[in-house]
């Protein structure tokens, strides 16, 4: 009697949106925001950069597009930095770009079997450097972009779980994540954080520095982006030693200069920087329980973030720290993906949660 109904593709009829949310995973980044679907990987990564007309006052550029544009815009237009040392700079900027980032990375899946859109979850990580008011501006930044629970842990946990270690068990292990804003160097075990160290001289500061140096020593100024790019395309600890042709203004004449920028160069401007990290990573070491120090030497230290991709840079540690250094596959992406798994096990999440709401 009802044998028609195996033939009706029910695939095609609209789901009812109030019988299932979208778990959403973010990684508020100051270099990069990335933003996952729950089985369905990460779906954005773009530049933390908002572009906003100040006549206006409206965003009109947004991620990779207002970076590009940067230093190239007329007075009205401002290209703004919404987090800086990976916490909220400007509330109404970060809103902004939120939204647009969602509308473009996650609206595309509402239109596929959904009446409506359906409530939003969203899993995201913090520094330990931010305060209780700080976690709560990431919060209300969420709820604002359209999300309706909120779940934050320590950003440290995350980075870890995504390289692979499972934070939950009780032995110790220590992750330095090098990204573009800090530097967080700390031990993990048994779903906390041990003992961890914060540095704020981190990528886009090294970059700035790199960019000063080229001034002082060639009397060339450089634009925001130039410090970066000498920084990912010549540095490197494996021993090669690489020339990148720069252009910037001279500072005798303000007219266009090209420069040679040797490996050389760049690493001695950077000595100070890692010498630091190194150090940072000793100290950290020094204050941490003797068991701890044995398991973690034992098993070697993990790096994540951006720098990371420097080449040879596991060898440096490795040299100035006298232990193993495992670098994971995904390191740019560590945290992200370290959201995602740790969501594989939401009763465990909940002794991880710091701040969370309904």
């Amino acid at each position: 009697m009802f044998g028609f109904l195996s033939k009706i593709n029910w695939e095609a009829f609209p789901k009812i949106p109030f019988l299932s949310s979208i778990q959403l995973y973010f990684d508020l980044g100051t270099s990069n925001t990335r933003i996952a679907i729950k089985n369905k990987g990460v779906v954005l990564k773009e530049p933390t950069y908002l572009g906003i007309n100040a006549k206006t006052k409206k965003s009109i550029f947004f991620g990779q597009e207002a970076k590009i544009i940067l230093g190239k815009t007329p007075e009205f237009i401002k290209i703004m930095r919404p987090i800086n040392n990976g916490i909220i700079f400007d509330f109404d900027a970060e809103v902004s770009l939120l939204h647009f980032f969602m509308k473009k990375s996650i609206a595309p899946y509402f239109h596929q079997g959904y009446l409506i859109k359906p409530p939003i979850k969203a899993l995201t990580a913090f520094p330990l450097i931010a305060t209780e008011i700080e976690q709560k501006a990431v919060e209300e930044a969420l709820n604002k972009a359209g999300c309706y629970s909120i779940t934050m842990i320590d950003k440290p946990l995350a980075t870890a779980a995504g390289c692979g270690i499972d934070v939950y068990t009780n032995k110790p292990h220590m992750i330095v994540d090098m990204g573009g804003g800090i530097i967080e160097i700390s031990i993990v075990g048994s779903g906390g954080i041990v003992s961890s160290k914060t540095l704020k001289n981190a990528g886009e500061a090294m970059d700035k520095i790199i960019s000063n140096y080229v001034y002082l020593k060639h009397g060339v100024i450089l634009g925001e982006s130039a410090g970066e790019k000498l920084k990912t395309t010549i540095l490197n600890f494996a021993g090669e030693d690489k020339l990148q042709l720069i252009r910037g203004k001279s500072l005798e004449t303000g007219l266009p200069k090209s420069v040679k920028i040797k490996t050389d160069e760049i690493k001695e401007a950077l000595l100070t920087s890692f010498s630091q990290i190194g150090e940072t990573i000793k100290e950290l070491i020094e204050i941490s329980p003797p068991e701890t120090v044995e398991e973690v030497f034992n098993e070697g230290i993990y790096l994540a973030g951006g720098l990371t991709g420097i080449l040879g840079i596991d060898n440096y540690f490795s040299e100035e720290l006298k232990t193993k250094i495992i670098i994971s596959s995904s390191f740019k992406e560590a945290t992200i993906n370290g959201l995602i798994e740790l969501d594989k096990k939401p009763n465990m999440i909940n002794n991880l949660t710091s701040f969370k709401t309904n």
